[in-house]
Protein backbone atom coordinates (compact mmCIF):
# COMPACT_ATOMS: atom_id res chain seq x y z
CA UNK A 1 0.00 0.00 0.00
CA UNK A 2 2.86 1.80 1.05
CA UNK A 3 5.44 1.70 -1.65
CA UNK A 4 4.56 4.27 -4.03
CA UNK A 5 4.48 6.71 -1.26
CA UNK A 6 8.02 8.57 -1.12
CA UNK A 7 7.34 9.14 -4.95
CA UNK A 8 4.22 10.52 -4.40
CA UNK A 9 5.06 12.99 -1.64
CA UNK A 10 8.49 13.79 -3.92
CA UNK A 11 5.96 14.93 -6.65
CA UNK A 12 3.15 16.63 -4.40
CA UNK A 13 6.28 18.74 -3.14
CA UNK A 14 7.28 19.81 -6.22
CA UNK A 15 4.18 20.95 -7.64
CA UNK A 16 3.21 22.44 -4.53
CA UNK A 17 6.44 24.22 -4.44
CA UNK A 18 5.58 25.34 -7.98
CA UNK A 19 2.80 26.94 -6.79
CA UNK A 20 4.29 28.35 -3.58
CA UNK A 21 3.14 26.27 -1.13
CA UNK A 22 4.37 23.58 0.96
CA UNK A 23 2.39 20.50 2.14
CA UNK A 24 3.05 19.22 6.11
CA UNK A 25 5.34 16.15 5.78
CA UNK A 26 5.89 13.71 8.59
CA UNK A 27 9.39 13.43 9.59
CA UNK A 28 9.75 13.05 13.02
CA UNK A 29 8.70 10.26 15.36
CA UNK A 30 5.61 9.91 16.93
CA UNK A 31 5.84 11.07 20.67
CA UNK A 32 3.42 8.29 21.68
CA UNK A 33 2.95 5.11 21.46
CA UNK A 34 6.28 3.93 22.50
CA UNK A 35 5.77 1.05 24.86
CA UNK A 36 4.12 -1.81 23.15
CA UNK A 37 0.98 -2.73 21.86
CA UNK A 38 -0.53 -3.11 25.32
CA UNK A 39 0.49 0.67 26.37
CA UNK A 40 -0.73 1.74 23.18
CA UNK A 41 -3.89 0.18 23.10
CA UNK A 42 -4.70 1.61 26.50
CA UNK A 43 -3.88 5.40 25.33
CA UNK A 44 -5.87 5.10 21.89
CA UNK A 45 -8.92 3.38 24.65
CA UNK A 46 -8.64 6.91 25.98
CA UNK A 47 -8.68 8.94 22.93
CA UNK A 48 -4.76 10.38 23.89
CA UNK A 49 -4.27 13.97 21.85
CA UNK A 50 -0.69 15.26 21.69
CA UNK A 51 0.17 18.47 20.21
CA UNK A 52 3.89 19.92 19.88
CA UNK A 53 5.48 22.83 19.67
CA UNK A 54 2.61 24.74 18.59
CA UNK A 55 2.56 28.86 18.43
CA UNK A 56 -0.37 30.24 20.87
CA UNK A 57 -1.05 32.12 17.67
CA UNK A 58 -2.21 29.07 15.93
CA UNK A 59 -3.85 27.78 19.32
CA UNK A 60 -6.35 30.74 19.31
CA UNK A 61 -6.53 30.81 15.55
CA UNK A 62 -7.51 26.89 16.10
CA UNK A 63 -10.34 27.74 18.63
CA UNK A 64 -11.94 30.32 16.63
CA UNK A 65 -11.92 27.60 13.85
CA UNK A 66 -13.65 25.05 15.86
CA UNK A 67 -15.78 27.60 17.84
CA UNK A 68 -17.17 29.23 14.31
CA UNK A 69 -17.58 25.75 12.88
CA UNK A 70 -19.87 24.20 15.71
CA UNK A 71 -21.88 27.37 16.17
CA UNK A 72 -22.99 27.21 12.63
CA UNK A 73 -24.99 23.80 13.11
CA UNK A 74 -28.80 24.24 13.71
CA UNK A 75 -30.83 22.57 16.12
CA UNK A 76 -32.97 19.56 14.59
CA UNK A 77 -36.80 20.62 13.71
CA UNK A 78 -39.32 18.50 16.26
CA UNK A 79 -41.11 15.58 14.26
CA UNK A 80 -38.59 15.19 11.50
CA UNK A 81 -35.87 12.59 11.40
CA UNK A 82 -32.71 14.69 10.41
CA UNK A 83 -29.10 13.83 9.22
CA UNK A 84 -26.29 15.22 11.36
CA UNK A 85 -22.79 14.57 9.48
CA UNK A 86 -19.51 15.15 10.70
CA UNK A 87 -16.78 14.33 8.37
CA UNK A 88 -13.09 14.05 9.33
CA UNK A 89 -9.76 14.04 7.99
CA UNK A 90 -7.32 12.75 10.84
CA UNK A 91 -4.34 12.68 8.70
CA UNK A 92 -2.73 15.52 7.40
CA UNK A 93 -1.91 14.11 4.13
CA UNK A 94 -3.80 15.86 0.97
CA UNK A 95 -5.65 12.59 -0.01
CA UNK A 96 -7.54 12.96 3.33
CA UNK A 97 -8.26 16.47 2.97
CA UNK A 98 -9.55 16.07 -0.53
CA UNK A 99 -11.39 13.04 0.63
CA UNK A 100 -12.78 14.71 3.37
CA UNK A 101 -13.94 18.17 1.55
CA UNK A 102 -16.32 15.99 -0.84
CA UNK A 103 -17.14 13.39 1.42
CA UNK A 104 -19.01 16.29 3.53
CA UNK A 105 -20.79 17.54 -0.05
CA UNK A 106 -22.01 14.49 -1.07
CA UNK A 107 -23.03 12.98 2.57
CA UNK A 108 -25.08 16.49 3.20
CA UNK A 109 -26.98 16.51 -0.45
CA UNK A 110 -27.53 12.74 -0.03
CA UNK A 111 -29.52 12.89 3.27
CA UNK A 112 -29.91 16.37 3.31
CA UNK A 113 -28.06 17.64 5.94
CA UNK A 114 -27.74 21.60 4.84
CA UNK A 115 -26.95 23.35 8.44
CA UNK A 116 -26.02 20.01 10.10
CA UNK A 117 -22.47 19.22 9.11
CA UNK A 118 -19.32 19.54 11.12
CA UNK A 119 -15.85 19.18 8.59
CA UNK A 120 -12.68 18.52 10.13
CA UNK A 121 -9.68 18.73 7.76
CA UNK A 122 -6.40 19.91 7.01
CA UNK A 123 -5.13 21.42 3.94
CA UNK A 124 -6.13 19.83 0.69
CA UNK A 125 -2.12 20.12 -0.87
CA UNK A 126 -3.43 23.45 -2.52
CA UNK A 127 -3.42 25.92 0.50
CA UNK A 128 -3.15 25.98 4.43
CA UNK A 129 -6.49 24.79 5.35
CA UNK A 130 -9.35 27.16 6.96
CA UNK A 131 -10.95 24.69 8.63
CA UNK A 132 -10.35 23.14 12.62
CA UNK A 133 -8.07 19.66 12.50
CA UNK A 134 -9.28 16.67 12.43
CA UNK A 135 -8.13 15.65 15.74
CA UNK A 136 -9.16 13.44 18.45
CA UNK A 137 -10.11 16.36 20.66
CA UNK A 138 -11.93 18.14 18.06
CA UNK A 139 -13.87 15.48 16.86
CA UNK A 140 -15.20 14.77 20.90
CA UNK A 141 -16.21 18.07 20.75
CA UNK A 142 -17.82 18.00 17.05
CA UNK A 143 -19.93 14.54 18.46
CA UNK A 144 -20.81 16.82 21.68
CA UNK A 145 -22.04 19.76 19.70
CA UNK A 146 -24.03 16.96 17.63
CA UNK A 147 -25.48 15.41 20.90
CA UNK A 148 -26.43 19.32 22.21
CA UNK A 149 -28.78 19.87 19.21
CA UNK A 150 -30.24 16.58 17.51
CA UNK A 151 -33.08 14.77 18.92
CA UNK A 152 -31.72 11.02 20.24
CA UNK A 153 -34.89 9.59 19.81
CA UNK A 154 -35.43 10.44 16.37
CA UNK A 155 -32.13 11.89 14.65
CA UNK A 156 -29.34 10.26 12.95
CA UNK A 157 -25.17 10.87 13.19
CA UNK A 158 -23.43 10.60 9.99
CA UNK A 159 -19.98 10.16 10.48
CA UNK A 160 -17.29 9.82 8.13
CA UNK A 161 -13.59 9.51 9.01
CA UNK A 162 -10.67 8.88 6.79
CA UNK A 163 -7.47 8.36 7.70
CA UNK A 164 -4.36 5.67 8.51
CA UNK A 165 -5.16 2.96 10.41
CA UNK A 166 -3.82 0.37 12.88
CA UNK A 167 -5.07 -2.44 14.36
CA UNK A 168 -5.72 0.05 17.85
CA UNK A 169 -7.73 1.97 16.09
CA UNK A 170 -7.73 5.43 13.96
CA UNK A 171 -4.39 6.89 13.73
CA UNK A 172 -4.15 10.89 14.27
CA UNK A 173 -1.02 12.27 12.54
CA UNK A 174 -1.15 16.30 11.85
CA UNK A 175 2.41 16.81 10.25
CA UNK A 176 5.10 16.80 13.02
CA UNK A 177 3.26 18.34 15.35
CA UNK A 178 -0.18 16.36 15.90
CA UNK A 179 -0.17 12.87 16.78
CA UNK A 180 -3.13 10.72 18.43
CA UNK A 181 -5.36 7.83 18.57
CA UNK A 182 -9.03 6.89 18.40
CA UNK A 183 -10.20 3.02 19.41
CA UNK A 184 -13.41 1.80 19.43
CA UNK A 185 -13.48 1.56 22.97
CA UNK A 186 -12.97 5.45 22.78
CA UNK A 187 -15.39 5.90 19.80
CA UNK A 188 -17.96 3.35 21.61
CA UNK A 189 -17.64 5.55 24.89
CA UNK A 190 -18.40 8.72 23.61
CA UNK A 191 -21.78 7.47 21.64
CA UNK A 192 -23.06 6.12 25.33
CA UNK A 193 -22.05 9.29 27.34
CA UNK A 194 -23.72 11.53 24.47
CA UNK A 195 -26.83 9.11 23.85
CA UNK A 196 -26.05 8.96 20.64
CA UNK A 197 -27.86 5.72 19.76
CA UNK A 198 -28.81 6.40 15.54
CA UNK A 199 -25.43 5.99 13.62
CA UNK A 200 -23.99 5.45 10.34
CA UNK A 201 -20.79 5.16 10.57
CA UNK A 202 -18.06 5.05 7.82
CA UNK A 203 -14.54 4.34 8.34
CA UNK A 204 -11.73 4.58 5.75
CA UNK A 205 -8.71 3.51 6.80
CA UNK A 206 -7.12 -0.08 7.13
CA UNK A 207 -7.97 -2.56 9.85
CA UNK A 208 -11.35 -0.51 10.24
CA UNK A 209 -13.20 -3.70 10.50
CA UNK A 210 -12.06 -3.58 14.47
CA UNK A 211 -14.72 -0.99 15.19
CA UNK A 212 -17.62 -3.19 13.77
CA UNK A 213 -18.05 -5.47 16.89
CA UNK A 214 -17.85 -2.78 19.74
CA UNK A 215 -20.28 -0.30 17.75
CA UNK A 216 -22.25 -2.18 16.31
CA UNK A 217 -26.12 -2.15 17.28
CA UNK A 218 -29.63 -2.43 16.30
CA UNK A 219 -29.60 1.33 15.78
CA UNK A 220 -26.50 1.73 14.21
CA UNK A 221 -25.18 1.06 10.78
CA UNK A 222 -21.76 0.44 9.77
CA UNK A 223 -19.19 0.11 6.68
CA UNK A 224 -15.30 0.20 6.87
CA UNK A 225 -12.50 0.10 4.43
CA UNK A 226 -11.50 -3.42 5.36
CA UNK A 227 -11.54 -6.23 7.78
CA UNK A 228 -9.83 -5.95 11.58
CA UNK A 229 -6.94 -7.70 10.14
CA UNK A 230 -6.56 -5.95 6.61
CA UNK A 231 -5.22 -2.80 4.99
CA UNK A 232 -6.93 -0.76 2.81
CA UNK A 233 -5.49 1.21 -0.59
CA UNK A 234 -5.43 4.32 -2.20
CA UNK A 235 -3.92 6.65 0.52
CA UNK A 236 -1.24 7.80 -1.41
CA UNK A 237 -0.70 11.49 -0.51
CA UNK A 238 -1.21 12.64 -4.08
CA UNK A 239 -4.57 10.86 -4.58
CA UNK A 240 -8.12 12.47 -4.63
CA UNK A 241 -9.66 9.40 -3.01
CA UNK A 242 -8.53 6.72 -1.06
CA UNK A 243 -10.54 3.26 -2.83
CA UNK A 244 -13.22 2.99 -0.11
CA UNK A 245 -13.92 6.96 -0.44
CA UNK A 246 -13.51 6.45 -4.19
CA UNK A 247 -16.31 3.48 -4.38
CA UNK A 248 -18.28 4.65 -1.55
CA UNK A 249 -18.77 7.93 -1.39
CA UNK A 250 -17.82 8.59 -4.73
CA UNK A 251 -19.59 6.78 -6.47
CA UNK A 252 -22.14 4.62 -5.02
CA UNK A 253 -23.44 6.96 -2.35
CA UNK A 254 -24.25 9.37 -5.04
CA UNK A 255 -26.68 7.37 -7.18
CA UNK A 256 -30.47 7.10 -5.32
CA UNK A 257 -30.12 3.62 -4.07
CA UNK A 258 -29.99 2.45 -0.53
CA UNK A 259 -27.31 2.07 1.72
CA UNK A 260 -27.51 -1.73 1.67
CA UNK A 261 -27.28 -1.61 -2.31
CA UNK A 262 -24.65 0.93 -1.99
CA UNK A 263 -22.25 -0.53 0.07
CA UNK A 264 -22.18 -3.46 -2.07
CA UNK A 265 -21.45 -2.35 -4.90
CA UNK A 266 -18.46 -0.09 -3.13
CA UNK A 267 -17.57 -3.58 -2.19
CA UNK A 268 -17.33 -4.95 -5.79
CA UNK A 269 -15.70 -2.06 -7.20
CA UNK A 270 -13.06 -2.34 -4.27
CA UNK A 271 -12.55 -5.72 -5.08
CA UNK A 272 -12.70 -5.32 -8.87
CA UNK A 273 -9.81 -2.54 -8.74
CA UNK A 274 -7.45 -4.99 -5.76
CA UNK A 275 -8.15 -8.16 -8.43
CA UNK A 276 -6.67 -5.56 -11.29
CA UNK A 277 -3.69 -4.40 -9.28
CA UNK A 278 -2.68 -7.40 -7.67
CA UNK A 279 -3.39 -6.77 -4.23
CA UNK A 280 -4.24 -8.53 -0.92
CA UNK A 281 -8.53 -8.26 -0.26
CA UNK A 282 -9.07 -5.79 2.17
CA UNK A 283 -12.50 -6.91 2.24
CA UNK A 284 -14.85 -4.14 3.26
CA UNK A 285 -17.55 -4.56 6.33
CA UNK A 286 -20.93 -3.66 6.89
CA UNK A 287 -23.03 -4.62 9.74
CA UNK A 288 -26.20 -3.05 9.64
CA UNK A 289 -28.95 -3.14 12.86
CA UNK A 290 -32.33 -4.21 12.08
CA UNK A 291 -33.63 -1.12 14.33
CA UNK A 292 -31.21 1.15 12.02
CA UNK A 293 -33.57 0.49 8.89
CA UNK A 294 -36.16 2.64 10.42
CA UNK A 295 -34.41 5.97 10.41
CA UNK A 296 -32.90 4.78 6.92
CA UNK A 297 -36.28 4.20 5.85
CA UNK A 298 -36.84 8.11 6.48
CA UNK A 299 -33.61 9.32 5.55
CA UNK A 300 -34.02 7.30 1.92
CA UNK A 301 -37.39 8.01 1.03
CA UNK A 302 -36.35 11.47 -0.98
CA UNK A 303 -33.06 10.55 -2.30
CA UNK A 304 -31.44 12.94 -4.59
CA UNK A 305 -30.89 12.23 -8.46
CA UNK A 306 -27.69 10.96 -9.20
CA UNK A 307 -24.36 13.36 -9.99
CA UNK A 308 -21.38 12.39 -11.51
CA UNK A 309 -17.88 11.63 -9.67
CA UNK A 310 -15.22 13.94 -9.70
CA UNK A 311 -12.08 14.21 -9.01
CA UNK A 312 -9.12 11.34 -10.09
CA UNK A 313 -9.88 8.11 -9.71
CA UNK A 314 -8.30 5.97 -7.08
CA UNK A 315 -6.77 3.47 -9.33
CA UNK A 316 -4.66 4.73 -11.46
CA UNK A 317 -1.95 5.47 -9.06
CA UNK A 318 -1.23 2.38 -8.30
CA UNK A 319 -0.62 1.02 -12.01
CA UNK A 320 2.61 3.49 -11.57
CA UNK A 321 5.83 1.72 -12.13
Amino acid sequence: MRTLLPLVIALVASVAAAQGYQPVHHTLPAPVFAGGDDETQAQADMGIDVERDRPARWQLAEHRRLERTLAAVRPQRAGNVEAFVIVAALDSDPVFGREAREAARVLARRYHADGHVILLAGSDGTRDSDLPMGSPGNLDLALARVAEVMDPAEDVLVLYTTSHGAPFGLYYNDGDQGYGAVSPSRLWNQFSTLGIRNRLILLSACYAGVFVPMLSSDTTAIVTAAAADRPSFGCQADNDWTFFGDALINNALRKPQPLAAAANQAQGMIAGWEKAAALDPSRPQVAIGAGAQRWLDALEHDLPVANAPVGRPAIPLLQVK
